[in-house]
């Protein structure tokens, strides 16, 4: 017989081991649910961080509690917990049943649903003992606690609970003793101090422009790269010691055809301490013999 459940009523188990089954519809824009387990002891907190039993840690070490991971089914999906309830050491007391929604709001998950089987071999195709539909009390919440397992005596019952917690799987596990290891949430960025200081405080002001570093010289070529020095120029010719300096010389004029070559126009320069030499007067009586074919006698 399937016990339908209502929150804070609770059920006589007579099973050794029972299989915990979280279910819900997935739809457009539904979270991913997921299912855990607080181990608990007399004094309603866990022994160790090895008490909670989530997707980073499958199993717990003593092996009577672990995740059987999730199914697709003609209803929905499912994520499991199976527990083993004549298996659990004595000082445990209680094992919470616990839902996450990976800090999405429950008020986005559709049908929650947690139903609890016989897990023995013999009930494999058994009817579940009890359902329990889960309705969160404001919709924020994004970690519920389903129901818990609790000893009574000798035996167990199972407790309808449906507590939800709106800081998460984490928060739900810090109020049970679990220490939440933050060492791999990603540092944040240290100060540039190259930044202006407005920009390094976050202000939403104008941000001044920083300081522009002087231009970085230059380092020198390497040797062999850089190209080989011009040669020096030729030094400008002295005068002899005592003379003037010689003039430039320049090229000789070439003749015209069937004339005589016309005197230079440069005078020569006297030799120092002597007078210039008289140039000599041509004969006023000479002729040139005619020149050319054209001046034959005919």
């Amino acid at each position: 017989m399937t016990h339908a459940m209502l929150k804070g009523s609770n059920v006589p188990l007579e099973a050794a081991a029972v299989r915990a089954v979280l279910r819900w519809t997935p739809r457009q824009g539904a979270p991913d649910v997921d299912a855990s387990a607080l181990l608990l002891g007399t004094d309603g907190r866990v022994r160790s961080d090895e008490d909670f039993v989530f997707y980073n840690q499958p199993r717990h070490p003593s092996g009577k509690v672990w995740r059987l991971g999730k199914k697709r089914v003609a209803e929905g999906l499912t994520d499991t917990v199976q527990t083993d309830l004549a298996g659990l050491d004595p000082a445990v007391g209680r094992v919470l049943l616990v839902a996450s929604a990976d800090d999405v709001p429950f008020e986005h998950v559709r049908a929650l649903r947690i139903l609890l089987y016989d897990a023995s071999p013999a009930a494999a195709d058994a009817e579940p003992l009890a359902y329990f539909d889960i309705t969160p009390e404001t919709g924020a919440e994004t970690a519920l606690i389903c129901g818990e397992l609790y000893r009574r005596g000798t035996g167990w019952k199972f407790r309808a609970l449906g507590e939800g917690y709106s800081n998460g799987l984490e928060g739900l596990a810090g109020d049970f003793g679990i220490l939440v290891d933050e060492s791999d949430a990603v540092p944040e960025p240290t100060p540039d101090a190259s930044l202006p200081q407005t920009q390094r405080l976050g202000t939403t002001g104008p941000v001044a422009p920083a300081a522009q570093a002087p231009a970085p010289t230059p380092a020198p070529a390497p040797a062999h790269t850089q190209p080989p020095a011009p040669y020096p120029a030729a030094p400008a010719p002295q005068p002899a010691y005592g003379y003037p300096p010689e003039p430039p010389r320049y090229p000789a004029p070439q003749p015209a055809y069937g004339y005589p070559q016309p005197a230079p126009t440069q005078p020569p320069v006297p030799a120092y301490g002597y007078p210039h030499p008289v140039a000599p007067v041509p004969d006023p009586s000479f002729r040139l013999p005619p020149q050319g074919p054209q001046f034959l006698p005919r």
